[in-house]
């Protein structure tokens, strides 16, 4: 990881840290257990494999056949003609009861070479109760150790508003897949993933320059 753990914040009001969490309705099922193939197994299933995010703002690249625990992804970071290649890992993945509530998630923790240090997580609840379904996002984040000053300042004037609006976005994308048709599972089940699956290609593509781990270890 590029940040020490024992400096993760313990409260919400932690000043060296931007603790966010946020949820979205995506529908309801009858009470007790997931329904099979019903909101919360979708979304699981929509959640596992990274689909969610907007193309815009985030892809994800990872190996298909690596399990859950400990995946290895290079997030892929969009902002005008530049890609910022970030390195994070899977280092929590559960399927448990909170709160009364029935809970699958995991999370990832960023590696050296990402702008951001921190820890996001990434939650599908069902109250078994009311048959309601929640997708969640708990999160702790800061600028990591970012060398190039040009993009230090950029990510202090536009960073943090495009954080608050992947976080807005992939409620909406959860939702949005869940009401189509959920992603397909055919693809090989070895090589590499690039999701969101269904991307389309944009003109200003073609000149995007990558800038690979463009932050460092602190």
């Amino acid at each position: 990881m590029n940040y020490p753990e024992d400096e993760a914040p313990t409260t919400t009001r932690d000043r060296r840290w931007h603790v966010d969490s946020g949820y979205a309705e995506l529908g309801t099922e009858a009470p007790g257990p997931p329904e099979r193939d019903g909101p919360f197994e979708r979304a699981c299933r929509i959640v596992r494999n990274y689909e969610f995010t907007d193309d815009r703002i985030l892809r994800g690249v990872y190996r298909r056949d690596d399990p859950l625990l400990g995946r290895d992804m290079v997030l892929e970071g969009r902002f005008l003609f530049l890609r910022f290649l970030m390195p994070v890992r899977v280092t929590d993945a559960y399927d448990t009861v909170r709160d009364g509530k029935r809970v699958w998630g995991w999370t990832y923790q960023t590696l050296c070479g990402h702008l951001e240090q921190g820890r996001l997580s990434y939650e599908v609840a069902k109250d078994p109760e009311t048959g309601r379904v929640t997708f969640w996002i708990h999160a702790y984040s800061r600028r990591g150790p970012v060398p190039n000053p040009v993009l230090r300042l950029g990510w202090r004037l536009f960073g943090r508003t495009l954080q608050l609006e992947f976080y807005r976005r992939v409620g909406q994308r959860v939702r949005e897949l869940i009401d189509a048709d959920p992603p397909g599972d055919d693809e090989p089940k070895v090589g590499l993933v690039i999701v969101p699956r269904e991307r389309p290609e944009r003109w200003r593509d073609r000149f995007a320059v990558d800038l690979v781990r463009p932050g460092v270890c602190s």
